[in-house]
C-alpha cells in the first residue's frame, strides 16, 4: 500500500531514505552506493562484487541502476595494451543533490497544478452546488 502524503511527511527521512524515496534504490544498490562512498578511490565491477559479495553481473545491474539514477559515475580507462575497463565512482554530491532539487522542483509544480485544479473543479461545492463526483483514472 502506497504512504500518504502525510504519512510520508511524518517520518524521519535519512539520506539513504533520501535516495530511495528519488530514485526507488533497493537495499543492494544503497549497500553499493556506500561502499563506492567509503572506497579509496573509483572501483572496479569485480571489485565492488567482491565488497558485496555477488555475482559480478548481480554488481552490475546494480551499478547501472545508479548511474541511471545520476548517483554513480562510470569512467573508462585504458591498459598499455589497448583495452579498457570502467571504473565507477559516486558523482559530485552537488551534482546529486542539484538533481533531486530540480526533480523536486517539478514535483511541486505539477502537485501545485493538481491542486488548483482540484480547487476549480470544486469551487462551487461551497456555494451549495453539488460537484460532480472525481472521474476514475
Amino acid at each position: 500500500m502506497v504512504d500518504s502524503m502525510a504519512e510520508m511527511l511524518g517520518r524521519e527521512l535519512e539520506c539513504e531514505s533520501l535516495l530511495d524515496c528519488f530514485h526507488g534504490l533497493s537495499d543492494l544498490d544503497r549497500r553499493a552506493f556506500a561502499i563506492l562512498v567509503e572506497a579509496d578511490g573509483p572501483l572496479t565491477v569485480d571489485e565492488l562484487a567482491a565488497e558485496i559479495d555477488r555475482e559480478r553481473t548481480t554488481a552490475y545491474r546494480s551499478l547501472r541502476r545508479l548511474a541511471e539514477a545520476g548517483v554513480v559515475e562510470k569512467e573508462q580507462r585504458s591498459f598499455d595494451s589497448g583495452s579498457y575497463y570502467h571504473v565507477f565512482a559516486p558523482a559530485p554530491p552537488d551534482e546529486v543533490a542539484d538533481a533531486m532539487q530540480r526533480m523536486l522542483n517539478d514535483w511541486y509544480a505539477e502537485m501545485g497544478q493538481l491542486i488548483a485544479e482540484f480547487r476549480e473543479k470544486y469551487d462551487g461545492a461551497a456555494d451549495g452546488e453539488r460537484a460532480a463526483p472525481p472521474e476514475p483514472e
